[in-house]
């Protein structure tokens, strides 16, 4: 059980060094097409909403999976419910465009009239960036979606300035005239909404204002944000996935609609491709939706369509001469323009360039880039390949862009040879040899040594790399398993041409508990770049260790099973002081009585002795404090009877404190008053 588990945790070990290296990004692919259909479920043929179903649909029709015909009955009824409404909101109506848009539910000559003439409003009163993004789009798909519809904004200008207004010196853009915060996010939704009032305006807006906004998008750029590898992103509250889409599908509509073009920098449009790339499959269909629509507007754009590199494999097994492949396609996996790809550099780990100016042959049939051979000097391990690749670009309508230099990490396997393999047992004082044993490791052995704690074991054995140069590996070690199943592992270290390690029984002891007896032998071999990795069983051997002293450890208790420790731990039940016991009903009933029946007496006592009010004040002052201070009282009386049934103590002395202040401050202008007529009966 135990050697199972130290394979995979071996094996575990080797994929996540290998899985470390390859950080190549690969264009999107069938797992994308795969991991869309368990994203995007409707439920009873249906999204919840049309936001929902537009991102669905939208998502499924850039990854070319047709499930229209599944969708279209029940969504096609709610998007004409919401068309043929004069009620529907702004965002239901332009939610309601973009699925009619896939969908076909309304075409040709049947203009939503209402729903036209709801937009049209929305633009004349739009204050907030959303209301103009909602009716200007919508517009903009009304003029797309209905043929022969003559849609145009009159003021177009005044309503790009309106818009305007809203931008920051930054780049950035603020959703409301009375919100100084600003928004990467808004942004990209202004640039959409720009795009949407130049498309609909009757003449040519002012050439200044375009520039402006060419300005304000250089500037925004200025605040992108960058990983090591490379890879471009904008980030705030909505989260980078869907901030950075937005600013890309602005910046698509943007361009589409401006005749003089944008001029982004190319090193950034390739790292923002590359940020959607490295996303991997998102779990969440809005992140989902936003990676894929981000990715198909730089598929198809008029500022840089981005080009990217990636390898079928980054191990190269030499065992198995395989060629170096690379493909060069899109970021949705389309193929790339005429173009030639040369590897500029093979850098070992050491910082040595074993490979310079190589440049790769094409197969068309399968579009793939390959290097058939490698030079004599190239071995095993880790590697930086740097690739250039080369545009021709008068074959090239679009304006493809890529990175001056694309490094990836490589790694080369092959399969190490393993010699002159020994294990032998030593005399402490002299070193000389008592016994010795050749081992081939490729397969298990059953050697049988014996030692006492004054001799030592040694073990070695050579490695070298396909090419004869000495290899280090990355996990070596060598374990001893007695027999009661305790375990200890020493490390095998490599030093010059041979990988050695000598363990002193003398000296080790203490760390093998005195025990005697039979110990099994294991050699672990692995590396990333180590195609025959290796767990030999070699053998055991007999020790003789002196009796284990009183006050030295014992050895740890072992478990029968291992992987039971894992298992769940046993519930702990926590006990509670057992409350105590309490008198009887009765008893408490009578004592309650007993309490109260001094308040009873004192207000007998009242109604004998007869009640003088005439000293009570007449003036309204006077009298609002002397009814305030006997208020008070009463409520000093009432918290009495509420710490009884319900209130603690400290909360209690709260509330006191409070009504002795208050009954501080009334009682003497009752009292004054008091005093100060008494004084003028007295003069009198």
């Amino acid at each position: 059980m135990m050697e199972g588990g130290l394979v995979r945790f071996l094996f575990l070990i080797l994929a996540v060094a290998i899985c470390g290296a390859a950080s190549v990004f690969q264009p999107i692919s069938d797992s994308h097409r795969s991991a869309a259909l368990d994203v995007f479920v409707p439920v009873d043929g249906s999204y919840k909403s049309l936001e929902e179903a537009y991102e669905a649909l939208k998502t499924l029709e850039i990854l070319g999976i047709d499930k229209k015909s599944d969708l279209s009955s029940a969504t096609c009824e709610n998007v004409v419910k919401v068309l043929a409404l004069s009620s529907s909101t702004l965002k239901d109506a332009l939610y309601a465009l973009s699925v009619n848009g896939i969908l076909k539910c309304k075409s040709g000559e049947d203009v939503p009239k209402d729903i036209v003439s709801k937009l049209q409003t929305g633009v004349k009163d739009a204050k907030l960036l959303l209301d103009f993004y909602y009716s200007v789009r919508g517009l903009v798909l009304v003029k797309e979606q209905f043929s022969g519809t003559d849609i145009s904004l009159g003021d177009a200008e005044a309503v790009f300035r309106s818009i305007k207004a809203l931008s920051q010196s930054d780049g950035k853009w603020r959703y409301s005239p009375n919100n100084p915060e600003s928004s990467t996010f808004a942004a990209g939704l202004a640039f959409e909404t720009l795009a949407g009032v130049i498309s609909l305006a009757p003449s040519e807006i002012d050439h200044s204002l375009i520039q402006t906004l060419k300005t304000g998008i250089t500037k925004l750029f200025d605040s992108i944000q960058k990983y090591d590898d490379g890879t471009f992103y904008f980030d705030e509250s909505e989260g980078p996935i869907s901030t950075t889409a937005s600013v890309i599908r602005g910046l698509k509509s943007f361009a589409a609609s401006e005749s003089t073009g944008l001029n982004l920098p190319g090193e950034k449009i390739v790292g923002l491709a590359k940020f959607f790339l490295g996303v991997g499959i998102p779990g969440d269909a809005k992140d989902f939706f936003n990676q894929i629509d981000a990715l198909a507007c730089l598929e198809d754009n008029r500022f840089s369509v981005p080009l990217i590199l990636s390898l079928p494999s980054s191990v190269i097994s030499l065992t198995k001469k395989e060629p170096l492949k690379v493909k060069v396609s899109t970021v949705l996996g389309s193929k790339a323009p005429a173009l030639s790809v040369k590897l500029a550099q093979a850098l070992s780990s050491k910082g040595s360039s074993v490979i310079n100016n190589q440049e790769l042959k094409f197969d068309a049939e399968s579009a793939t880039y390959f290097l058939e051979s490698f030079p004599k000097n190239f071995d095993v391990g880790k590697y930086t390949f740097v690739f250039e690749i080369l545009l021709d670009e008068s074959a090239n309508e679009k304006a493809y862009i890529t990175e001056a230099q694309t490094k990836v990490p490589i790694a080369a396997t092959g399969a190490i040879t393993i010699e002159n393999a020994e294990i032998a047992v030593l005399d402490s004082d002299v070193g000389s040899v008592e016994s010795q044993k050749k081992l081939d490791l490729t397969k298990d052995e059953a050697v049988s040594l014996s030692a006492n704690h004054l001799q030592k074991l040694r073990l070695s054995f050579q490695l070298t790399t396909p090419i004869g140069h000495v290899f280090k590996p990355h996990q070596a070690f060598l374990k001893l398993k007695h027999e009661s199943q305790v375990e200890h592992i020493f490390l095998v270290k490599t030093s010059g041409k041979k990988s050695e390690l000598v363990l002193d029984f003398l000296g080790l002891v203490e760390k093998l508990y005195y025990l005697s007896g039979k110990y099994d032998i294991q050699l672990t071999i692995g590396d990333a770049s180590m195609e025959n990795s290796l767990l030999s069983n070699i053998g055991h051997i007999e020790l003789d260790l002196p009796e284990r002293p009183e006050k030295a450890a014992r050895p740890p208790l072992q478990l029968t099973d291992p992987y039971s420790r894992y298992v769940p731990k046993a519930e702990i039940s926590h006990i509670f002081r057992v409350p105590e016991k309490l008198p009887a009903k009765q008893i408490s009933l009578v004592f309650l009585g007993l309490i109260v029946l001094p308040f009873i007496g004192f207000l007998i006592g009242l109604t004998r002795l007869g009640v003088n009010i005439k000293s009570f004040p007449s003036s309204v002052g006077a009298a609002t404090s002397a009814l305030l201070f006997h208020g008070g009282i009463g409520a000093v009386l009432l918290l009495y009877v509420l710490f009884w049934v319900k209130l603690d103590l400290f909360t209690t002395l709260k509330a006191l404190s409070l009504l002795g202040v208050f009954l501080l401050f009334v009682g003497h202008r009752t009292l004054s008053h008091l005093a100060a007529t008494s004084n003028k009966l007295k003069s009198a």
